[in-house]
């Protein structure tokens, strides 16, 4: 199954990925001994407009985000990133960077379900969040059956800087949903949450919902393309969001598989 399926978007100080890298993670790790490259591009075509509280504006921000993963087992994966932001009036800037360690339960085992843990922790500059180093926890539960594929993505997210009412655990969870038309292409939704503070959850309204019709392209066992348009589903989301993912895999080769083939 094809999965460049795209972390998460803004739904709070304390989120691990901000509107960078908008994917929701299969469980299904890199090979070991392959490195798979990929090129986050995520454009905001309506966002907030004007520098609160020191951070940046993030209409028509232009997110380019590097993300380079190896496998080192069966497993166990680790990936970085380094986050990149253009605006207009802004420049370029590097925007920092994260380090996201992976383990998953062999497919071996035969569980019914994919299950993997992924961690994400790293720093980015005050200018472009009030919570510069965060640290994620993301469990991972996926199943495909047929050209049916689903993962749920339970994210909690802690920010060690910014603000104390921010630092709380927050609760952010993302989800996919996707459809295989054919071998080569598939259709999907993804969603993208935020809840506030486990010690508070705040009701749908109130909290950051976003949702991104998505398609899928096979362009083979070793490539990923993903594509998405994100709505703001609430008024604390950004409300409108172009976004691209275009990996390749190097060194050791996935099995040949087909759009449901993660």
């Amino acid at each position: 199954m094809l999965l460049g399926l795209v972390s998460l978007v803004g739904a709070s100080s304390a989120t691990a990925q901000d509107n960078y890298e908008i994917q929701v993670y299969p469980s299904e790790l890199v090979p070991r001994g392959a490195t798979m490259v990929e090129l986050h591009s995520n454009f905001t075509a309506s966002g907030r407009k004007a520098v609160e509280d020191g951070v940046n504006a993030t209409n028509h921000a232009i997110h380019e985000t590097v993300e380079v993963t190896h496998g080192f087992s069966e497993w166990f994966e680790t990936g970085v990133y380094l986050f990149t932001s253009a605006r207009s009036g802004d420049g370029w800037n590097i925007v920092g960077s994260h380090v996201r360690p992976r383990f998953a339960v062999p497919a071996r085992y035969h569980w019914p379900v994919g299950v993997s843990l992924s961690q994400e922790v790293g720093y980015v500059r005050r200018e472009f969040s009030d919570a510069t180093w965060t640290w994620e926890i993301r469990p991972i539960v996926d199943q495909t059956i047929g050209r049916l594929y689903w993962s749920l993505n339970p994210a909690l997210e802690k920010a060690f800087t910014g603000p104390p009412e921010g630092r709380k655990v927050e609760f952010a969870p993302n989800a996919v949903v996707t459809y295989d038309l054919t071998r080569k292409f598939n259709v999907g939704l993804e969603y993208y949450g935020g809840f506030g503070p486990l010690s508070d959850l705040q009701p749908w309204r109130d909290g950051a919902q976003q949702l991104f019709p998505a398609i899928n392209i096979d362009f083979g066992p070793d490539w990923e393309f993903n594509a998405g348009i994100g709505f703001g589903l609430t008024d604390s989301a950004e409300p409108l969001i172009f976004k691209v993912i275009l990996g390749r895999r190097f060194g050791r080769s996935a099995p040949p598989r087909g759009a449901t083939g993660s």
